[in-house]
């Protein structure tokens, strides 16, 4: 064989391998799109199905979720939609001034090996199991809450905010930061140069240049509060009453599939339902976590 046609048959043999792999990562791709279609496609499909037994207007305007009552059942998620946001938001309220307080440190203060230090350690929080903090926040960060608030026990919506906080801290933290040292340091050296001093940088130049990034990375972690669902199940309460505050018991969308899916039978209004309250819950994830991708690839794109 001539060196020509040897070279154009490794040429050919690489140019096949490349399509393999090229075929191969969009298969897994396709995978996972496909994946994402069929729950939302279950979850629609017999979640559709409890609207033959349950007014539309009443799952999602009532605040009365009682299933087993043989009287009247209710099936109204309004009470589990106000405890899950509750629950949530006041989780993004301990994170956001802690993540991106965090966050700027890291990028802007910290000595190169502190940093190294902190945020390795920081994201290790990610791989705690939430069964963990949820049991953390039972026999310790409960107790704490029932003798400093005097209420009977701390298993509320103030307790779970906590704990979400701490499971979405390393999200706020990794991504703001990401996007605080994306802002160009010739923008920070031209601050310095006209006489302001770091902070003053850090305000009205850093912050204001990495705002999409850190609105982003907010509400990725405000997405992953409202889909957490041990922690919550297990420091909220369960109390199916509509919230009146942060020190009374809740129930989230999260927690109620979790508690009943299992020992419902199959087939009935209350397992639909359930189905249901996936779907909704589906929908509002989704709809987090798109708003937060479309901000970032905003951002991202502003930055080209």
């Amino acid at each position: 064989m001539s060196l020509g046609a040897a070279t154009m048959a490794r040429t050919k043999r690489s140019r096949a391998g490349e399509r393999t792999i090229e075929w191969s990562l969009a298969a897994c791709a396709y995978a996972s799109v496909l994946a994402l279609g069929g729950i939302f496609a279950l979850l629609l499909w017999q979640g559709s199905k409890a609207f033959r037994d349950v007014p539309i207007l009443e799952f999602l305007t009532s605040a009365r979720w009682d299933p087993t009552s043989p009287e009247s059942a209710g099936y109204g998620i309004w009470a589990m939609v106000a405890s899950t946001f509750l629950a949530s938001l006041g989780a993004m309220a301990i994170t956001v001034p802690l993540g991106v307080g965090a966050a700027a440190y890291l990028s802007e203060f910290a000595d190169r090996r502190v940093r190294e230090f902190l945020k390795p350690a920081i994201e290790m929080l990610a791989g705690v199991p939430s069964v963990v903090v949820g049991f953390l926040g039972v026999v310790v960060v409960g107790p704490w809450i029932a003798r400093a608030f005097h209420v009977p026990n701390g298993l509320n919506a103030l307790n779970g905010a906590i704990l979400l906080s701490v499971m979405c801290l390393p999200t706020v933290v990794s991504l703001s930061e990401d996007a605080l040292r994306a802002v160009p340091q010739e923008h920070r050296q031209a601050s310095l140069a006209l006489g302001a001093n770091p902070w003053e940088t850090l305000v009205r130049v850093t912050f204001p240049g990495a705002l999409p990034g850190i609105v982003a990375a907010v509400m990725l972690g405000l997405g992953r509060a409202i889909g957490e669902t041990m922690t919550v199940l297990m420091a909220c309460g369960n109390a199916p009453a509509f919230p009146t505050g942060f020190l009374s018991a809740v129930r989230t969308m999260t927690a109620t599939i979790a508690i009943e899916l299992g020992e419902v039978p199959q087939g009935t209004a209350h397992y639909l339902a359930l189905f249901a309250v996936g779907f909704a819950l589906f929908l509002l994830s989704f709809a987090v976590n798109f708003a937060a991708d479309w901000i970032l690839h905003r951002f991202q794109g502003g930055r080209r």
